[in-house]
């Protein structure tokens, strides 16, 4: 039985704290404590406040702040007990900076961040992080624009992986890494200090703590490869450690992301957050003589991450959110899936229809957030749908084998894998941009992940499929952990030169269904470590990808722009404006820098 592990902390804040949901009228502020404490958090004249709850042994608390104004800027602090213990000296203030229905939104977003030092010897590694550039450019420039939300896709941690010496020394000192699951992440606790090395450095912490963010899991949250297919949740359920890592690595998720992404409203229906909020209003009562303790939530939620794993159809961790007159939707494409061989599909039946009610048009531009992207590259798409029918037997049980075997060692799992669960959200989507769903938007745009290069991918017809909205795929992959130089190699041709051997292969077979709308990767791929900057302007949407690059001192490193495209509306006649390069996108090759570029 392993032990709780040596304390890694002396700071009675421990982590955060993290400013979460913002709206026009309320924000989340998320804190990790050394002990049991009442959180306060103070800002422009008020307090609100919240008791922490333990979940093995480590304490937790978000504060619910309500009645702010729209539009309103202020500084806040963070006290326990009393003693104010944020900001730091040396910190510029965190502030909650509530929506304004005036003001265009502008959002980062991004996937596969790995824990590493930012010294020399880090960098070479896993290159400059593009997240903590971000948070460098946000800090030492007070007038550059700043993001309404930061969006983080997926991979924020890896649990199967220990490349940060920290994190494998306090394993060792709990358990030996000589046993499974030897040097990945055993359970809670490892989680939680994997957590801690992942947002502990000085200015990440900084940028978390005053930009608003939203999260969602991708496989390295939990493990590469998580729920590839039905072969491969046979195969890890049984062994000896899966279903602590798969308990521990989903009530992690839900205590350090999942819980920040829901509205003030959403949090008060939640199943397990009503026995914190019923505790918290217990809490209050102590004035008069009561005292409740701390409330453990270990039990409960491991029971909830448990059911969530043995019956996704149970619980939901996708989530919508209002962006101004744009909207965002995040789907969860990782525990929804339907793994069934007879019925493969990225999402079940009810995530879909939950999906189906949520895509609708009456905003500028409908924002669909998935780790994995929708929209693959064309050759690579093919190469997948093709791996899927193989996989599934249809040339024989021999090839199956193959086909599972390849899918699962070159990560061939994405939404072309899933080919029926992609055809169905792609006529949802093709409805919202016909307008059969409300005002048809300006775009829809997929804002993607996980494949570690980034481009730029268009519908290339959409007139033709009778839409009246650009369907645009964003891609922005990795902020810190850079492919090997010989896949980019690989990536780049099945984003260019093996587009037509592919869908000529694929075309071939009757048992590979060809796409119903045709589509194209019209910038990239590039491969720096990335974040990507999405504006709604006057006109369009415009995008920026962005690159930290460290000159004289790798503690303040400078932000140079990949790349910039602004995605013009549609003509009155539903047809592209046009652009250049592309014809459909105006875009600005990589080298320049980013000063007065939001």
């Amino acid at each position: 039985m392993s032990s709780p592990g040596p304390r890694p902390h002396d700071d009675a804040l421990v982590l955060g704290p993290l400013l979460r949901y913002v709206d026009e009228t309320s924000a989340t502020v998320w804190v990790r404590t050394a002990e049991a404490a009442t959180v306060t958090v103070g800002r422009a004249g008020r307090t609100w406040s919240a008791p922490t709850f333990c979940v093995h042994g480590s304490h937790y608390a978000l504060v619910v702040c309500d009645g702010l104004l729209p539009g309103s800027e202020d500084p806040y602090t963070v006290d326990l007990d009393g003693e104010p213990v944020w900001p730091r000296e040396g910190m510029p203030p965190s502030r909650i900076r509530t929506l304004d229905p005036a003001r265009a939104v502008r959002l980062a977003f991004g996937t596969c961040r790995t824990t590493g030092s930012h010294d020399e010897e880090g960098n070479r590694a896993h290159g400059v992080d593009a997240l903590r550039s971000l948070g460098v450019a946000l800090r030492d420039d007070p007038a550059r624009a700043w993001p309404d939300l930061l969006l983080l896709l997926g991979d924020q941690v890896y649990a199967d992986t220990t490349p940060h010496p920290e994190l494998e020394e306090f394993m060792r000192a709990r358990r030996s890494l000589d046993e499974p699951p030897g040097e990945e992440i055993k359970d809670y606790v490892e989680y939680a200090e994997l957590y801690r090395l992942a947002w502990s450095d000085d200015v990440i912490r900084w940028v978390l703590s005053t930009v608003p963010s939203a999260m969602m899991f991708d496989d390295h949250d939990i493990r590469d490869d998580w729920n590839t297919s039905w072969s491969w949740r046979r195969d890890i359920r049984a062994t000896t450690w899966w279903q602590e890592r798969i308990v521990s690595g989903l009530a992690a998720y839900w205590v350090h992301q999942h819980i920040g992404n829901l509205s003030p409203a959403e949090l008060a229906e939640e199943e397990v957050w009503r026995a914190v909020a019923a505790h918290a209003a217990a809490h209050e009562g102590r004035r008069t003589g009561e005292e409740p303790g701390e409330l453990d939530l270990t039990a409960a939620l491991e029971a909830l991450a448990h059911r969530a794993d043995a019956e996704p159809s149970t619980y939901r961790w996708s989530y919508t959110r209002a962006l101004g007159d744009s909207a965002l939707v995040v789907i969860d494409s990782r525990a929804a899936r339907d793994l069934r061989p007879d019925s493969r599909s990225m999402l079940d039946e009810v995530e879909m229809a939950w999906l189906d009610g949520v895509l609708r048009g009456g905003v500028r531009h409908l924002l669909v957030g998935t780790s994995l992207p929708f929209l693959l590259p064309p050759g690579l798409h093919d190469f997948e749908a093709l791996n899927e029918a193989m996989a599934q037997g249809a040339y024989g049980r021999r090839v199956a084998h193959a086909a599972e075997r390849l899918r699962r060692t070159i990560d061939l799992e994405h939404w072309a894998a899933f080919n029926d669960g992609f055809d169905e959200v792609f006529e949802m989507v093709v409805s919202v941009a016909r307008g059969e769903r409300g005002p048809a938007p300006d775009t829809v745009t997929f804002l993607s992940g996980d494949v570690h290069n980034s481009y730029l991918a268009e519908v290339t017809d959409p007139a033709g499929a009778g839409a009246r909205s650009r369907i645009v795929q964003a891609v922005c992959s990795p902020i810190r952990n850079p492919m090997p130089r010989g896949v980019r190699v690989v990536m780049s041709l099945f984003a260019r030169s093996l587009v037509r051997p592919m869908r000529a292969i694929a075309s071939r077979s009757r048992r590979v269904p060809d796409p119903a709308y045709r589509w194209a990767v019209t910038h990239g791929p590039w491969f720096d470590n990335n974040i990507s900057l999405v504006h709604v302007a006057d006109r369009g949407l415009e995008l920026e990808w962005v690159t930290g690059v460290v000159e004289d001192d790798v503690d303040r490193p400078r932000l140079r722009t990949v790349y910039a495209a602004r995605i013009d509306p549609p003509a009155p006649e539903g047809r592209p404006r046009a652009g250049v390069g592309s014809g459909s996108v105006q875009g600005h090759p990589r080298g320049r820098n980013t000063e007065g570029v939001a």
